[in-house]
Parts: structure tokens; C-alpha cells; sequence
């Protein structure tokens, strides 16, 4: 987006497409996630995809990746970097699925408010368990991320009864660049 009032006008066309209440932005709490001008190419996620970071976010991830790996512990990338277009399309499939939009702004974020459009917020998996499931939780590598992801610059977004009515996504990380 080449301005902060082009990106508002995308992303309330995006919103109001869907049907998401014209008070979502002050009603959720989420802070607006500028796509970011550098991303540099990902190894493949799990299912093949090329996936993309901030050149500081996948750097992190790739020593927390090997950090954990020198521990026996199995870390993949689900999902990475998404751009505004690809969110609203995610939303739409799940409304042309029957789902509602209340059910699905408490699991994705409307187009402009999801982690993954600043390019540092990754979703992980690990052998043995679900993709983007809440089992993850009870995975070794759900334990250590909770006991090392810290030291690579990596929070996890939306523990039980976050502020921001986004359900519990124990695969959800974000890189800080502060």
C-alpha cells in the first residue's frame, strides 16, 4: 500500500465485503498490521507452500527452528506472512462455507488486524499433532516454545482469555523487532 489512507480505504472496502461490523477496529482492540515493504523467502512449510518473513523475523525463527531441533524437539512453519487480499479470501471460503462472522473473527483476524500481515507472526506445528489445533498445547514443542521462544524474540499472541476475543491459538507466535 503506497499510503495510510489508501491502506484504511482497501481495508474498509475489504471489511464491508464480508460483513464485518464498521466498529471492528475499536471493538476488538487489535492494533492495524502494516504490510511490510521487505520479506525474504521461508523454507517451504508443511505443506509445500513457499512462506515468507521480515528478513529479522525469519532470522529469528531459524535459530529458535535449530535451537529447538538441538533438543529434540520438531518445529515447522505452517504459516507465515499473509497480505490483506489473502485474509479477506480466507474469511470469505469459511462465509461460503456457512460459518458466521462473529464465529470467524474469534479464530481470524478481519484484513488489516492479523499478526501475519506485518510479516513476524508464524504458526507452528510438530510431529504427531494437528495442524492449528488446540492439542498442540500438549506438545513438547508447545512446552518449549513456552520455556525458550523468549530468547529468540517470540510471544505468544492469544493465550486463554486474551483482551482480544481471538480464541486460544497455542501455534500462534510473533517475533517483536524492539
Amino acid at each position: 500500500m503506497s499510503n495510510s489512507k489508501e491502506t484504511r480505504l482497501n481495508l474498509k472496502q475489504l471489511h464491508k465485503a464480508l460483513g464485518i461490523p464498521a466498529d471492528y477496529a475499536t471493538s476488538c482492540a487489535l492494533p492495524l498490521c502494516v504490510e511490510p515493504i521487505a520479506l525474504v523467502d521461508t523454507e517451504l512449510d508443511f505443506y509445500q507452500r513457499q512462506q515468507r518473513l521480515t528478513p529479522a523475523a525469519f532470522s529469528a525463527w531459524s535459530e529458535m527452528r535449530e535451537a529447538a531441533i538441538g533438543r529434540g524437539i520438531s518445529l515447522f512453519l505452517i504459516s507465515a506472512f499473509r497480505g490483506y487480499q489473502y485474509q479477506h479470501d480466507l474469511i470469505a471460503r469459511k462465509l461460503e462455507k456457512g460459518q458466521t462472522i462473529e464465529a470467524i473473527l474469534r479464530v481470524n483476524a478481519a484484513p488489516g488486524y492479523s499478526e501475519h500481515h506485518s510479516g513476524r507472526a508464524v504458526d507452528l506445528g510438530t510431529m504427531g499433532c494437528d495442524a492449528l489445533s488446540e492439542e498442540f498445547e500438549k506438545t513438547p514443542a508447545y512446552q518449549w516454545l513456552v520455556d525458550n521462544a523468549r530468547d529468540y524474540g517470540f510471544s505468544l499472541s492469544y493465550p486463554p482469555g486474551n483482551p482480544y476475543g481471538i480464541d486460544f491459538e497455542p501455534w500462534h507466535w510473533c517475533y517483536s523487532e524492539e
